[in-house]
């Protein structure tokens, strides 16, 4: 899957390579996982805008793949009010320079991305690195839930902490995960904490703060076999951690009880293999999260995503201007308070 388009650009692209022929599409699940994204307690202004429909313009026919690459349109409807500084052809230089980055924020890829492009407009840089784009990488992603749907995957998540809340909680199970209402404004896996976490969204917004949590996704019915031993790039939990270390935000991954694991005795790590009346094997336990050795081992796939909280900050934070070297508060863009209910 490649993507491609700013925030504030006319769009997003999506590319969906390796997908089989004949995968009926069901367009009501891509439009429930669409809405999904912009769900949940602490979004900011941009999703009262956005419908974030998605348009199919290739590898699709009658509803059904046809093999060859999968190509997905989202509109930016926030891109009328950006025409005059992210058109592709020409843009307008007062109103670029109006709205031109030059104090870069600390947490973002502005400084970072500026140094290695060379952008004197960081925006250049910003306009890319937003989470804007991970609408693209949803709509991929139904289509991969549509197919791993078709070997009896399921997959399902929620909100394991935010902030402080929740941060003792014991790695979530299936059945827990069933248990989340996917309309409730935090998808929170313990939902004694939602009033705890609304207040504490609220009380951060006013002060123009940020929050980060951690999110569990598990995948149920995964087949043992997937992924490999033989070589580093081709284990599972390394290819799985490498995507979600790619959404904006997270900082650490977890496969498993691997934090909990990581301070215990290796008698209290591992999960007991058993066996059944069936003459098969069984896990009583499932710490490793459903792969042991790069390979799947026929239990839940469990993995857990610690964000940070958004680097945006109302009230910013210490910065240097890049136009002059000197101290300066870091500059705003709308934002979110979390977008934990988001990725959750």
């Amino acid at each position: 899957m490649t993507t491609g388009g700013e925030s504030h650009g006319p769009g997003l692209t999506a590319i969906l390579q390796g997908m089989p022929a004949g995968l009926s599409v069901d367009f009501e699940v891509l439009e429930r996982e669409m809405a999904r994204r912009m769900h949940g307690y602490g979004r900011g202004n941009r999703m009262k805008i956005e419908s974030d429909a998605v348009e199919v313009r290739g590898g699709v026919r009658g509803g059904e793949t046809l093999g060859s690459p999968v190509v997905l349109w989202i509109e930016n409807r926030d891109y009328k009010n950006w025409v005059p500084m992210m058109d592709p052809k020409k843009t307008v230089p007062h109103r670029v320079e109006q709205r031109r980055v030059h104090l870069p924020r600390p947490g973002h890829a502005d400084l970072s991305g500026g140094l290695k492009y060379l952008r004197r407009d960081l925006r250049d840089v910003l306009e890319r690195a937003s989470a804007r784009e991970t609408a693209a990488r949803v709509a991929a992603g139904a289509f991969a839930r549509m197919l791993l749907s078709r070997f009896g995957v399921e997959i399902k998540s929620g909100v394991r902490s935010l902030g402080p809340l929740g941060q003792d909680a014991p790695v979530p199970t299936w059945q827990d995960l069933q248990a989340v209402d996917d309309t409730s404004p935090l998808r929170a896996i313990d939902r004694a904490l939602e009033p705890e976490m609304v207040e504490l969204v609220d009380r951060a917004k006013e002060e123009g703060e940020t929050l980060g949590g951690a999110v569990t996704v598990v995948a149920h019915g995964v087949p043992a076999g997937l992924g490999s031993h033989v070589q580093w790039d081709e284990k599972l939990d390394g290819r799985l951690a490498q995507a979600v270390m790619s959404v904006p935000a997270v900082k650490a991954v977890e496969i498993g009880a691997g934090i909990t694991a990581s301070r215990g005795l290796g008698s209290e790590a591992h999960d007991w293999i058993e066996r059944t009346s069936e003459g098969l094997w069984h896990r009583p336990t499932n710490r490793a999260g459903g792969s042991e050795g790069g390979i799947t081992n026929g239990e839940d796939v469990v993995i857990t995503a610690y964000k940070k909280p958004i680097a945006t900050l109302r009230k910013g934070l210490p910065s240097v201007d890049l136009d002059n070297l000197e101290p300066r508060t870091s500059q705003y863009e709308r934002s979110d308070v979390t977008a934990l209910p988001a990725a959750g």
